[in-house]
């Protein structure tokens, strides 16, 4: 791992992976070390993978303030990195809770975007929803001898922590486009990766911002809005209306995958990023 201060003296920590024109990665959970992103699917064939562990996770250290953990905070040491790295302009990858980073990053320093890829992103930043036509898509897995469990589990409400977690492994299925070996082993190193603070902090006292759609639709970077089909948070309808705020989006489905695409399809997630970043959108898997 190699370290930096960010605006706050925070020391934060990030892994270098590959080859290629740099790709900044930026891990979701809220909360989750970077280590859950691997080198996604073989992504790092093509590009220098620079992927951090937001303050408090994994390798980076905690701040001395806790109010730093939130959301719109966490674009400072997105800028930090990209000052450290000497760059200029970049390319922005953002999975899950950090497409929100992503995106308020993005309003605030457009300037500084080459391209943006936001995988499975959170749309609480832009206050929509996320859950169009979730009952359809989990009405897709019925036939999926672990659905009743997985369902059961996603709807129960937890008394404890130990129960939290023993719902979240139940419910994982839903999560991904195959329940294989890959998908599992994602799901069982998951608890570990997690910093209960940063998570907590994440959306704490966080309101959105009524002028983003605006900013975001002034963005002229190019954006790759991607997800799996069968994800649940958010659908893929739902991210429908996000690339509606933006003025230069393509929006890719990858079929037989959930939230976590590379993991379902490695070749097919890389060839669809690795498009995008390269101007060939004719390879991308669009769905109007």
């Amino acid at each position: 791992m190699q370290r930096f201060h960010s605006w706050d003296g925070t020391q934060l920590a990030y892994r270098v992976a590959g080859s290629g024109p740099p790709l900044i990665c930026i891990p979701g959970g809220p909360g989750q070390a970077v280590e859950y992103l691997g080198e996604l699917g073989g992504l790092s064939r093509h590009r220098t993978l620079i992927l951090l562990d937001n303050r408090g996770t994994g390798a980076s250290q905690p701040p001395q303030d806790p109010t730093t953990y939130r959301v719109d905070r966490l674009i400072n040491d997105v800028e930090a990195l990209r000052t450290h790295l000497r760059l200029e302009t970049m390319d922005l990858l953002g999975h899950s809770a950090s497409g929100g980073i992503c995106l308020l990053y993005a309003a605030e320093h457009p300037q500084r975007l080459d391209h943006l890829v936001l995988i499975a992103p959170s749309l609480r930043v832009a206050d929509l929803p996320s859950d169009l036509g979730v009952d359809e898509v989990l009405a897709r897995r019925a036939h999926e001898p672990w659905y009743h469990d997985a369902v059961t589990a996603l709807h129960a409400e937890a008394t404890s922590p130990q129960q939290l977690q023993q719902y979240k492994r139940l419910a994982a299925p839903l999560l991904y486009g195959q329940w294989n070996a890959a998908a599992q082993a994602q799901t069982d190193a998951e608890p570990a990766q997690f910093s209960q603070p940063a998570t907590d902090g994440f959306y704490a006292g966080f309101n959105p911002d009524p002028t983003l759609p605006a900013r975001l639709a002034a963005l002229t970077a190019p954006v790759l809005v991607m997800d799996g089909e069968h994800d649940i948070w958010p659908t893929c309808t739902a991210l429908h209306q996000l690339a509606a705020l933006l003025n230069n989006a393509e929006v890719a489905v990858q079929p037989r995958a959930g939230h976590f695409p590379w993991v379902d399809d490695p070749a097919a997630f890389v060839a669809t990023v690795h498009a995008f970043l390269t101007g060939s959108p004719a390879i991308l898997k669009r769905r109007p």
